[in-house]
């Protein structure tokens, strides 16, 4: 027997007939036999009729089922794409995960601990220099750690591998350093320590500068992201949208650093769709590939302020050759 709130489709304007009066044996072989008498037993066992479906209210449900279907076949993830996911994921854990907890071993002066007062107002800027210095050195190690363990950038040539770094290791820092923005204080918390943008302009970084990056970040953070986005933008930052090849002096394999790219953005598209609701992920995509478009604009801009600050360019090389 079905169930009180079971539906059954019926044609409303005629009903079924039973060509045996109603004498039919109703079973689990033989329940399709007449749909006169399983309807007349499902009625018995306590089904309403205002449950039963017309015919078009049947045909209906099923186009929406169907449509369902294969909405959810295109979100699902092959294989390739969750090994992907895995690969980048593995090499986050390793090199980018914890960096930011690691901060506190590179000199930091004692106002930016959490815990302390604000900074103050004549606080001398060398520490700061410094300490700046050394933590954004150890984020481009540390990206650039985590791209060669992937083995879509370890297929392509050394000098794109090069090339690729010098354009995005400092993209990707600003994605990997958005988990630690805290939007309600517009602070970067990086386990004890604490940086604002008063630091940044301590330290001789323009206000415009500034308020570009802290827009962005505020922008990225609200749109919640989970880890697998975050390590699949980055990914996408690094292996650079095709329009944007060109501002990637040295570049060889074009062609193949397209395709590499193409492959990230498409598994990004099918994460979103498949793993997050709706109203989140909508428009989520579109998005995403605006704020790439702003974090090339920021990454030449921080190329201009490195230069201008005095002494700073010689106190981190490393960065001084990633924006030459």
């Amino acid at each position: 027997m079905l169930p009180e709130r079971s539906r059954r489709t019926v044609s409303k304007s005629t009903g079924p007939t039973c060509p045996f009066a109603g004498s039919c044996e109703v079973s689990k072989a033989q329940r399709r036999h007449c749909p006169a008498c399983r309807l007349q037993k499902c009625l018995d066992a306590g089904m309403r009729k205002d449950m039963i479906l017309s015919a078009e209210a049947l045909a209906l449900r099923r186009v929406k089922q169907a449509q369902r279907r294969a909405q959810q076949a295109r979100m699902q993830l092959s294989k390739e794409q969750e090994e992907l996911i895995r690969t980048l994921l593995g090499a986050h854990t390793r090199h980018v995960g914890t960096m930011f907890e690691q901060f506190v071993h590179f000199r930091p002066p004692a106002y930016l601990f959490i815990r302390h007062q604000p900074s103050p107002a004549l606080a001398p800027v060398l520490p700061l220099l410094m300490h700046f210095a050394d933590i954004n050195t150890f984020m481009v190690q540390q990206i650039i750690k985590f791209s060669k363990e992937l083995p879509l950038f370890r297929s392509l040539p050394m000098e794109d591998q090069i090339s690729l770094l010098k354009g995005a290791a400092v993209e990707i820092c600003h994605i990997a350093l958005n988990s630690t923005f805290c939007p309600q204080t517009r602070n970067f918390l990086c386990g004890p320590l604490r940086y604002t943008m008063e630091d940044g302009t301590h330290v001789g970084f323009q206000v415009e500068f500034l308020e570009l990056v802290f827009r962005f970040h505020g922008t990225l953070r609200q749109l919640q992201l989970q880890e697998p986005e975050y390590v699949l933008l980055a990914a996408m930052a690094l292996f650079s949208p095709a329009p944007c090849l060109t501002d990637r002096p040295g570049v060889t394999q074009r062609e193949e650093i397209d395709q590499l790219q193409e492959e990230v953005a498409l598994t990004l598209q099918s994460y979103i769709k498949g793993q997050q609701p709706k109203p989140r992920n909508r428009f989520l995509y579109a998005k995403l590939l605006g704020l790439l478009v702003e974090l090339r604009s920021i990454n030449d801009g921080y190329g201009y302020q490195i230069q201008r600050i005095q002494g700073l360019p010689a106190m981190m090389p490393l960065l001084q050759e990633i924006c030459s």
